[in-house]
């Protein structure tokens, strides 16, 4: 291929890319800056916690019916319209004074954002070709990583330069700007029958989905429980995570400072596996990516989960946060070679029902847990799980005999008719 044609052939993935990573990076200011509001508005710890339960109750209540919808519309428009709705919502955030309204309105925003993670799966599949799709998914990791980075320390400027309510609104206006970039990504359905189906959903239209998505599980097992063990691996991280705060403070002993350096260590080995994948992302398999990936995840967090010092903590950090650009990578590739984009909205939605419970089950059962046991069994016994489930996500994901699953999209199924 042609300097020439490359270009040509990237043309739309760098715009979508672009369109990504703007939204990313208002993300992040958008979440820090919602965090310090809600803190000065009420002073209370707790108050800020109950944002983080939002994100999961909303995704709950969106995914049992977006799928239904994403799979019936147009796409890219409906990426467009959720970038817009977010946009004025999140615009409304600081012109009020009452905590349950703020909890209201970031409740209407997760839902869009949960209902646009799935739609834009489903666009990035229709979009990239197979051949380009590992390429795709290691630059969007590398741009994840970027907004990681640069997001939180972006938030740190406008602070000094402005108040927390300058940067909402200059989150707000990166999902315009994200809205806009989209509009000039192709309509790859404008031709469809998309465009004249039903919208109206009905309680018989959502359990025929969920027919449709088990009826898909049962034929394609294989493809479901690596699906499912990945999921699992989310939800120890999840869980896990929310404890990392007071596992470095009560456990480990370490000053704000010594967190915030240990923070910036998995920040670099964020950036630092991002770029690695993305400059050998042609020469490792699939599998290989997410499997090892996964099994090297669940290894840093062991590291992590037994250190005694500063300086294994780090190294536990360094380790998980190198290890998930290959594992994301690998896994979103696997997803988009193996569902059927005709059904993948309800797919996703669905199996994200699921994640979003199951968060909110282990993250509970781990607060309480290290409330009246102790932080460090609380580690150790998630950081053990997730080490199980990656050992059997990297057995199986690496099996001869399923190379097949993670070379192109070899699961030719026919969608069953679209309403």
């Amino acid at each position: 291929m042609t300097f020439r044609n490359t270009l040509v052939s990237w043309k739309y993935p760098s715009i979508l890319l672009c369109g990504i990573g703007i939204s990313n990076f208002g993300s992040w200011v958008y979440f820090i800056a919602l965090n310090l509001i809600v803190l000065d508005m009420t002073d209370s710890a707790l108050a800020v916690a109950g944002l983080y339960i939002v994100k999961p109750m909303a995704a709950i209540f969106t995914n049992v019916w977006a799928g239904s919808v994403i799979d019936r519309i147009n796409k890219r428009n409906l990426m467009v319209e959720l970038d817009l709705f977010r946009t004025v919502f999140i615009a409304l955030l600081p012109l009020t004074s009452s905590i349950w309204v703020i909890y209201s309105l970031v409740f209407v925003i997760n839902m869009a954002g949960a209902m646009f993670v799935t739609t834009s799966r489903s666009y990035i599949t229709k979009l990239i070709p197979v051949e380009q799709r590992k390429r795709f998914n290691s630059l969007r990791s590398l741009m994840d990583s970027g907004a990681f980075l640069i997001g939180p320390a972006l938030a740190g400027i406008l602070f000094l330069i402005g108040t927390p309510v300058l940067a909402i609104y200059i989150n707000a206006a990166a999902f315009l700007l994200s809205g806009i970039i989209t509009l000039f990504m192709p309509n790859l359905e404008k031709e469809s029958s998309l465009e004249q189906s039903s919208h109206n959903l009905s309680w018989n239209i959502m359990k025929k989905d969920w027919g449709i998505v088990l009826d898909f599980s049962r034929k394609s097992s294989y493809i479901m429980l690596i699906y499912f063990l990945f999921s699992c691996m989310v939800v120890m991280e999840t869980a896990i995570d929310s404890q990392e705060a007071a596992f470095a403070k009560a456990v480990l002993l370490l000053s704000d400072s010594d967190y915030g350096f240990l923070v910036s260590i998995a920040g670099a080995g964020i950036i630092g596996g991002a770029i690695v994948n993305a400059i050998f992302i042609n020469k490792v398999q699939i599998s290989y990516m997410m499997g090892l990936g996964s099994l090297f995840v669940s290894i840093g967090y062991m590291i992590y989960a037994f250190s005694n010092s500063f300086s294994l903590a780090a190294i536990g950090f360094f380790i998980i946060a190198f290890s998930l650009a290959f594992a994301n990578t690998g896994f979103q590739t696997f997803y988009q070679n193996n569902i059927p984009v005709e059904i993948m909205g309800r797919v996703g939605s669905i199996f994200g029902l699921l994640e979003a419970l199951l968060i909110i089950m282990s993250t509970a059962i781990v607060g309480v847990s290290a409330h009246f046991i102790s932080i460090r069994f609380v580690v150790i016994s998630g950081s053990m799980i997730m080490f199980a489930f990656s050992i059997l996500l990297s057995m199986l994901s690496m099996k001869k005999s399923k190379s097949s699953f993670f070379s192109v999209g070899n699961v030719e199924v026919e969608a069953e008719e679209k309403m």
